[in-house]
């Protein structure tokens, strides 16, 4: 399969008031034009607030489908949407949560890429769009996007292609990450099935071991 990638988006942590306190996130982004070099934990130009659940070598890259925004402007259609107004940095086209699995590998520019996991929101989407309830709504939609790790690094800018290298012959969608997270919490063959995929980052991995010990003892 070949996508493409829209828009390359980055941004540096900035501090913001939200519900009469200060906040300092790195989920504003913003569209760049031009080469931008990928290394191992981020794009340059970006940057993350809290390390300890943003970027890093699951998560150097995340990646949202242009699709969703058609979505989201029906169900916010006082918001004005942007590239990058999810946090993304790669907006593309032609690649969706059901189809991609985790452990693919992509070419993008010069880089090599693999899926490592889908977004699980934080408060700080709610202050993104200003509105408290959006992280619910947005895990509840299903419309994670998904995050890339790095194995090759490079430069990459609008308009390359999303070059499909190799599917994972596991194949665990980012979906049914997703899912097993929210409706498919008692999903016993698919809990053993994502904990047998070697790709999955082991922060998911012990998560769904614990889950499958209450379920199955």
């Amino acid at each position: 399969m070949t996508a493409s990638l829209i828009s390359v988006n980055v941004g540096l942590p900035k501090t913001v008031q939200f519900r009469d306190r200060s906040v300092t996130t790195g989920i504003f982004k913003n569209p760049v034009e031009g080469p931008v070099a990928l290394r191992q934990h981020n794009l340059e130009g970006d940057g993350q607030a809290d390390l300890s659940v943003h970027g890093g070598p699951t998560k150097a890259v995340y990646v949202y489908p242009n699709q969703h925004y058609t979505y989201w402007r029906e169900e916010l259609p006082d918001v004005e949407l942007g590239w990058g107004h999810f946090g993304e940095n790669f907006t593309v086209d032609g690649m969706d949560e059901e189809s991609i699995y985790i452990g693919d590998e992509f070419r993008v520019g010069t880089t090599r890429l693999v899926v490592t996991e889908p977004r699980m929101p934080c408060f700080k989407l709610g202050v993104r769009f200003g509105r408290a309830d959006m992280p619910k709504r947005f895990l509840q939609s299903g419309r994670s996007g998904f995050y890339f790790g790095v194995l090759e690094e490079g430069h990459v800018q609008a308009g390359d292609a999303v070059e499909l290298i190799s599917k994972h012959p596991d194949g665990l969608a980012v979906a049914d990450v997703t899912s097993l997270y929210t409706i498919e919490r008692g999903n016993v063959a698919l809990l053993k099935k994502a904990i047998s995929v070697a790709a999955l980052p082991d922060s998911w991995t012990g998560y769904f071991e614990h889950q499958l010990e209450r379920l199955d003892p």
